[in-house]
């Protein structure tokens, strides 16, 4: 076989898009107890942009959320770029290596976010590539669940210590992102060559999925992603990005800064990001929900959504505070679609929410 593609094609994936683009994703959703034992998933529908250049750092710093120039070699941060009203328009997985700064977003978006970036760099020694295309970040596998750990250690004698810390190895590069269910996640970057030869054993030791058992992870982890739906609908707080981290309030000026901290000092914002399961298998990011209290006008909008494997969908939704609280205590308060849609199950998050309603 000549390419990644062609292999996951043999182990049941769906064919490649008759554009040329990698595969979308296995035919099978994973169910949360599935998850939970022990998980592999073949993510393809991720893009990496890779920046070089002695003011690589210093240039990111200035278009970022999140601090860029005192990132180091272990860590991995949460960070987002926005519009100059606070709108994010991105958000990313950062993380460096000797030479060069990582940003892994949604590959539907890369294009036009790669692009706006380079706009920008103007006379800074920042150079912009499309870091997929690299040998050593041909594949991108994502694990976790109880078993990961002993699955990964057939190929590393030590595996990063903590959420959001990374390793380098010579069989590519190991993030630890959020935990979800209460054990670590990962992803493992690596060449095509070596993805070939992993895959097997690894599939044969952890449940085998693709993109919607990563997405459900993340959801799970309370981890949310900007995609086209979903771009300049939130500041970073709407989506709890400063609650993971993905917010430094002390870096100085970057697009929309003002605005992200006016939200997070003056008390202004009343919406928050939560996790629920919607009995509906055509919700999508970007859809409405509205409150039955309130039938006229929506209450929040999905984030993020993915097959739970027993028929629905769960999900990361934004909404208001007010209906947050309703939902969370009154079932079918709150509905997808209409307020007479599939009802709304809240449940409980992985980290605490607190609200900015001061």
């Amino acid at each position: 076989m000549n390419n990644w593609n062609q292999f996951l094609t043999a182990q049941g994936a769906r064919p490649p898009a008759t554009d040329g683009a990698l595969l979308h994703d296995f035919g099978q959703s994973l169910t949360v107890p599935q998850l939970q034992e022990g998980f592999v998933a073949a993510i393809t529908d991720q893009g990496l942009i890779g920046l070089n250049g002695d003011d690589a750092a210093s240039f990111l710093h200035g278009q970022l959320t999140n601090d860029v120039e005192h990132l180091n070699q272990e860590q991995v941060r949460l960070a987002g770029y926005c519009t100059p009203k606070g709108r994010l328009l991105a958000s990313f997985l950062m993380w460096r290596n000797a030479t060069t700064i990582y940003l892994q977003l949604p590959r539907a978006i890369q294009p036009a976010i790669q692009k706006r970036l380079q706009m920008f760099v103007l006379r800074a020694k920042a150079k912009l590539h499309d870091a997929a295309l690299d040998e050593a970040n041909q594949v991108v596998l994502g694990l976790g669940g109880q078993r990961a750990n002993a699955a990964l250690s057939a190929w590393f004698a030590t595996l990063p210590a903590t959420p959001f810390s990374k390793l380098d190895h010579a069989l590519g590069t190991l993030l630890r992102v959020a935990d979800a269910f209460g054990s670590p996640r990962y992803q493992w970057l690596t060449s095509a060559a070596t993805a070939r030869d992993v895959w097997p054993q690894l599939a044969e030791q952890l449940a085998k999925g693709g993109n919607d058992a990563w997405q459900l992870s993340d959801i799970h982890a309370g981890i949310p992603q900007i995609t086209a739906a979903t771009q300049e609908q939130f500041v970073p707080q709407m989506v709890n990005f400063e609650l993971l981290g993905g917010v430094n309030f002390k870096k100085g000026c970057y697009p929309g800064q003002e605005i992200v901290a006016r939200s997070q000092y003056l008390g202004k914002l009343k919406r928050r990001t939560t996790l629920v399961s919607i009995a509906d298998a055509s919700a999508v990011a970007g859809g409405e929900l509205f409150a039955v209290s309130d039938p006229e006008q929506p209450c929040g909008m999905v984030v993020n959504a993915a097959p739970n494997g027993v028929g629905g969908f769960d999900a990361l939704v934004e909404m208001k505070l007010g209906a947050i609280e309703e939902g969370s205590s009154a079932a079918g308060a709150v509905r997808y679609g209409s307020a007479q849609g599939a009802a709304v199950h809240f449940l409980p998050m992985p980290y605490v929410l607190d609200a900015l309603d001061l």
